[in-house]
């Protein structure tokens, strides 16, 4: 997955340090969910601390050197002394090795917790950072079971006032939920969702914070097993809205935020528990009209570090939503047609370094095309002439243009014609020649419907010197694409050209 393995916050800056803050933070944003393509995600995030390098690792410690930590931390009374034997025992934690030592020792999760509760703010930032060293292992015997002693505690201290306290327990408790479906349901028992709600309300102008709630809460619904419940309660606790408002970039803080809250509402959008609930609440509208937004910059080749991991979920977000009712039901949400020049703008920026992306915007303008009015959009914006210039290129999406150009071509005769004057003729002629059977298939289709629509289209077709390519697709080993292109052949071409069709 494209997922920020590590986050690094660190604050009280002034002057030129919090430009190199803002700078190195930026960064960061580079790294951001780098393979977040699938619509599962299993990702554990790491908040580093102000001592401590972007590796955040540490040599193995010899086993006897963390149970003196430990049995320090577990035996100290004096609470200044405490708060040091904590930070010594979180730093051990950065080895991994020292995860098993620790967790296979009595009640040194409850030791913790007890910490964590404790009287000390300093003793209970050090245990809560002990504890999401933990929730990062890379361990299985380390799991969220082990730690559910703590999530009551962590979930509670959401509603607290400390912002950097607060991101310490989300990312924790992110952590945590993508192990296994009981942990989810008992974060769901505990009212992780309405804190969650209440957190992001707290610390709306705190964008690390609302972006660790973007994180958790994705963590949260992402998974193929979640229950039949959670995306309900997600669906009524108030988050849609706070979700949305998030949708706006900030050039100083960078894209953390908004590209974790857009992946929420994809996950919440491919679930299709209740997509009505979520156009109702302006979710299609939202994600449109940032869409119409980065396209504008990226058509005018203002494409910032990591625009395109936001891109992405928007994508997906406004593509499932498109299916969830009739077009002409969705209309008022979508009134921009800057949107079908957004999409076009996608894929000739992301073509060659995000070919998939590209992929996934003509998807959205496949399912916008049932609808003739975005057809005739697309024709009144001159757009088609982009799309038909995508013709040559794999990775499934000149497959997905041949379905756009299909749906245009259905609506009817003049839309034909439409094509044909744009040059989608020739172009058919190059993608019938293509290895990929697929692309044949859809070639013919497409043909056959402009063909039929008007005899005219048919000679042009010859013109083109597109006879011998049909003749030649005779001879393919595939039946289907043989049978489509001999019923061209004898059904839909001039009566004075001269076929040769196989007896």
């Amino acid at each position: 997955m494209w997922r920020l393995n590590a986050v690094r916050h660190k604050a009280g800056r002034q002057g030129s340090d919090l430009e190199e803050f803002k700078f190195k933070r930026r960064e960061h944003e580079k790294e951001l969910r780098r393979a977040r393509k699938d619509s599962q995600l299993v990702s554990k995030r790491l908040l580093l601390n102000d001592d401590e390098e972007e590796d955040g690792t540490m040599d193995t410690l010899a086993s006897d050197r963390v149970l003196e930590l430990f049995n320090i931390v577990r035996h100290g009374r004096d609470l200044v002394k405490k708060e040091a034997d904590l930070r010594a025992l979180r730093k051990a934690l950065r080895s991994p090795s020292a995860h098993l030592i620790l967790i296979k020792q009595p009640n040194s999760i409850a030791i913790l917790v007890t910490n964590l509760c404790g009287p000390n703010p300093q003793c209970r930032l050090e245990a809560a950072r002990c504890l999401h060293e933990l929730s990062h292992s890379p361990h299985s015997e380390v799991d969220s079971l082990r730690l559910r002693q703590a999530t009551p505690y962590l979930i509670t201290f959401l509603s607290g006032q400390s912002p950097k306290f607060t991101e310490l327990c989300l990312y924790t408790l992110g952590n945590m939920c993508p192990d296994s479906e009981n942990v989810r349901d008992m974060l769901l028992a505990q009212g992780i969702i309405p804190a969650l709600n209440n957190c992001i309300q707290i610390h709306r102008t705190n964008l690390a914070v609302v972006e660790a709630v973007g994180f958790t809460l994705s963590q949260l619904i992402s998974a193929n097993y979640v229950t039949g419940t959670i995306i309900p309660a997600v669906l009524a606790s108030g988050l849609i809205p706070r979700l949305l408002s998030v949708l706006t970039p900030d050039s100083q803080f960078g894209l953390g935020p908004v590209i974790e809250c857009a992946w929420c509402l994809h996950y919440l959008a491919c679930s299709n528990v209740d997509n009505g609930a979520l156009v109702a609440q302006g979710t299609l509208l939202h994600c449109t009209s940032l869409l119409v937004t980065l396209g504008v910059a990226v058509a005018k080749g203002s494409i910032e570090e990591g625009i395109e991991l936001l891109i992405w979920p928007l994508l997906r977000c406004v593509g499932n939503l498109l299916l969830s009712g009739p077009l002409g039901a969705l209309q008022p949400q979508l009134n921009d047609s800057r949107l079908l020049a957004a999409l076009c703008a996608f894929p000739q920026a992301f073509l060659q370094t995000h070919p998939a992306l590209a992929r996934e915007s003509i998807w959205v303008l496949n399912n916008l095309t049932d609808s003739s009015v975005f057809c005739s959009a697309l024709f009144y914006l001159n757009l088609v002439p982009a799309l038909i210039q995508l013709l040559p290129f794999s990775h499934g999406i000149n497959i997905m243009v041949l379905r756009v150009l299909g749906n245009i071509a259905h609506q009817g005769r003049e839309y034909c014609l439409h094509l044909a004057q744009a040059g989608l003729l020739p172009a058919l002629c190059a993608t019938l020649k293509m290895a990929d059977t697929e692309v044949v298939t859809f070639s013919l289709e497409v043909l056959g419907q402009l063909m039929a629509s008007d005899p005219q289209l048919a000679e042009e077709f010859v013109r083109q010197s597109g006879l011998p390519v049909l003749e030649a697709i005779q001879y393919s080993n595939q039946e289907t694409i043989r049978l489509r292109a001999t019923h061209l052949l004898e059904h839909h071409l001039p009566p004075h050209c001269t076929v040769r069709t196989l007896p």
